[in-house]
């Protein structure tokens, strides 16, 4: 009787324990801005719970670590039912679950994770101890120590106990299918009967206090991800991959004193805050991530991490103040005069130049294993800093002001958006019609301003425009109509320059109904698809490497010519992480006779970044060495003659890294359109 009256005591405490602190996580997390959470599309979001959280599939992207985490993760699962079991032998003493409680297999499965169990931890500390990644530096690894032994002995102790039972002959399964407790138990066979029931309550007691022990504990450590992971998935947006969040700018009562972004703690949404309590500190985010790869400051686990310890730095003396006095208006003074002590994310929490070494590649996103959006927080941090502050890369500051002025980052007049159309000395000037001249046209061509202005993709949009004329594509422009999508402006935080830009292109592209527009920029692609609903500009858009394949495919392009070189290709971010446009550009590649295609080490989803995305084209790139000659010279580790780009940024930024690296004789740089043209059209 006294040992139940105890157990109950120690069950209700620790319940207590940890009921008070998930009220007090739930209530920081309350502390954040206002987002939508509720799912619209509860079957995505169930299929994301099996697949992601039950499946594991974003862990076991990553072999050893993933086979490691799933084997614990599984176990746990399968063993809570020992864990009731545990339990509810001390209330009776030959309790079973109801059910399944006496079904051999269930025992059996118990047994087998017991092993696996056992074995993650192995392979645990083998990868931690041994291994030793540098993905988790800044990690809390003793943290993480503790938690393995904490799991470890609950594994030792669960196994005792079911030696003891056996013993005592009070187990609940046929012993038949439990091959490992019955292994054990043969060891405890010298024993007294009453050795033996001291030894099951022993380890029954003690097993029990370290899960009850380890749920609490949880709830303070960086494992809290257990409990919120799920919650996390749950809330993940349902915006496409490559979409940021837009913000309610009122342009008619916009003033200099208003805040836009994120200056403080508080001004982070729900979900960006559950972001920090989810995170694992696992470090796959920073592994992937180009900008620390080639030595800058930004770490995503560490910004997120970061935030996560102001969080709980800042959010006592929040709540504190909060519920703090009767009066009404004196909690409302008291909080606000705790919000204005809080310290400004940047530079206070997270340095600036963090922040700005962003490309907004994905990398991040698209490895970690429970769903946090590293870059909506860091976007959030740079409209703050762009919007409110004015402190921003001064290099900035040109391609802002042309973006407002002109309609494109180069600051070019909108007459030089035709002058692609001349070609080369030894090519024939093209006509292509304005849109409004062709309202029946099968494909507006969106030119883009790195096709408009920059030499090398003029000659990139000019093979592209000439491709659908041999494939007989009706097509049209929009010419000096045509403008900035606004995406650099969107990923420098410049949000009020966008929305801008996106609604005059709505407006425009709404006039003229195209039937499909077409771009050879992942980034018109992925603004004009993604980003354009958000304002009512529902278009079909494909980028150009998809719409080749389709010409391709359908026989309307045919590449007869051998092309006699090394080929590998390079996967542009907002094609490959933001949109899985990976295929097309493969499927040219192979219709190619002649060419010899191999894929660089870093490829497809996990493609490396050139250094220009987030606006960065039009940044300095000061610290450690510079992503696109970090990505040339894997290019040059192929032994590849050429390397096929798809998107306009690319282009540029791996020819100067040629340049740079002297490589120019070793290896080339050209898009997708030009090689295809070369095959298409021979030699000219």
């Amino acid at each position: 009787m006294l040992e139940k009256l105890l157990m109950t005591l120690v069950i209700a405490l620790s319940a207590a324990l940890f009921a008070r602190r998930t009220r007090t996580l739930v209530e920081l997390l309350r502390l954040g801005r206002d987002a939508p959470l509720k799912p619209r599309r509860w079957g995505p979001k169930l299929t994301q719970q099996l697949v992601v959280v039950l499946g594991q599939r974003k862990l076991l992207q990553w072999s050893l670590p993933g086979v490691m985490h799933a084997l614990i993760f599984w176990g746990f699962l399968v063993l809570l039912t020992t864990i009731v079991e545990a339990f509810g032998a001390v209330y009776q003493e030959d309790f079973a679950l109801p059910i399944i409680g006496r079904w051999g297999p269930l025992g059996l499965l118990q047994d087998i994770f017991i092993v696996a169990v056992a074995g993650g931890i192995g392979l645990a500390f083998a990868i931690r101890k041994l291994q030793r990644p540098e993905r988790f530096s800044g990690s809390h690894l003793e943290e993480a120590d503790y938690i393995l032994g904490a799991i470890g002995a609950i594994m030792l102790t669960l196994l005792l106990t079911r030696a003891a039972q056996i013993s005592l002959d009070r187990f609940p399964y046929d012993t038949s299918w439990t091959p490992l407790s019955m292994v054990v138990a043969a060891l405890m066979g010298g024993l007294s009967r009453g050795a033996l029931e001291a030894l099951e309550i022993v380890f029954t007691w003690w097993h029990s206090l370290l899960v009850l022990g380890f749920l609490v504990y949880l709830t303070y450590s960086k494992h809290l991800h257990i409990v919120t992971a799920g919650l996390n998935v749950l809330f993940t947006s349902e915006r496409p991959k490559g979409a940021l969040a837009p913000m309610n700018l009122d342009f008619e009562t916009m003033s200099e004193d208003d805040r836009f972004g994120a200056n403080k703690i508080t001004d982070l949404t729900l979900k960006q805050l559950l972001d920090g309590m989810t995170c694992t500190e696992c470090g796959r985010c920073q592994s992937q991530c180009p900008a620390w790869n080639t030595g800058k400051p930004l770490s995503p686990k560490l910004v997120i991490m970061d935030l996560r310890d102001e969080l709980f730095r800042s959010g006592d003396s929040l709540l504190a103040a909060k519920a703090g006095g009767n009066g009404s208006r004196k909690v409302e003074n008291g909080l606000e005069a705790a919000l204005a002590e809080l310290p400004p994310l940047n530079p206070e929490v997270v340095a600036d130049e963090a922040i700005w070494d962003c490309t907004t590649c994905g990398a991040c996103v698209q490895a970690c294993p429970v769903n946090i959006e590293h870059i909506d927080v860091i976007v959030d941090m740079r409209r703050n800093l762009v919007m409110s502050e004015s402190r921003f890369p001064r290099e900035m500051q040109s391609a802002l002001q042309n973006l407002e002025t002109t309609g494109n980052p180069w600051g070019r007049p909108s007459q030089e958006r035709l002058e692609w159309m001349k070609g080369s000395a030894r090519q024939a000037k093209l006509e292509v019609p304005h849109i409004s001249d062709a309202p029946d046209a099968e494909v507006l061509l969106w030119v883009g301003c790195a096709g408009a202005f920059d030499e090398r993709n003029r000659g990139v949009v000019y093979a592209f425009a000439r491709l659908m004329e041999i494939a007989g594509i009706s097509f049209a422009v929009l010419g000096k109509d045509e403008s900035c999508t606004g995406d650099p402006a969107r990923r420098m935080g410049a949000e009020h320059i966008f929305q801008m830009l996106a609604e005059q292109n709505v407006e425009l592209l709404k006039g003229q109904a195209p039937r499909r527009i077409v771009t050879t920029c992942p980034h018109c692609f992925n603004t004009i698809f993604n980003e354009y609903p958000q304002f009512g500009g529902h278009f079909e858009v494909t980028h150009h490497t998809e719409y080749l394949a389709e010409l391709v495919a359908a026989g309307r392009l045919q590449p007869r010519e051998p092309v006699a070189d090394s080929i590998t290709y390079h996967d542009p971010c907002y094609n490959a992480r933001h949109n899985d446009l990976v295929q097309g550009a493969r499927t040219v590649l192979d219709a190619i006779p002649g060419a010899i295609y191999s894929e660089l080490h870093r490829h497809g989803h996990g493609t490396f970044c050139c250094g220009a995305g987030g606006g960065r084209m039009w940044m300095e790139e000061r610290r450690g060495k510079r992503m696109n000659l970090e990505r040339v010279d894997e290019a040059l580790a192929s032994d590849s003659d050429t390397v096929v780009v798809g998107c306009p940024y690319c282009n540029i930024m791996l020819a100067d890294g040629v340049v740079d690296r002297r490589a120019n004789l070793d290896l080339s740089v050209t898009d997708l359109a030009q090689i295809l043209l070369r095959s298409v059209e021979g030699e000219k």
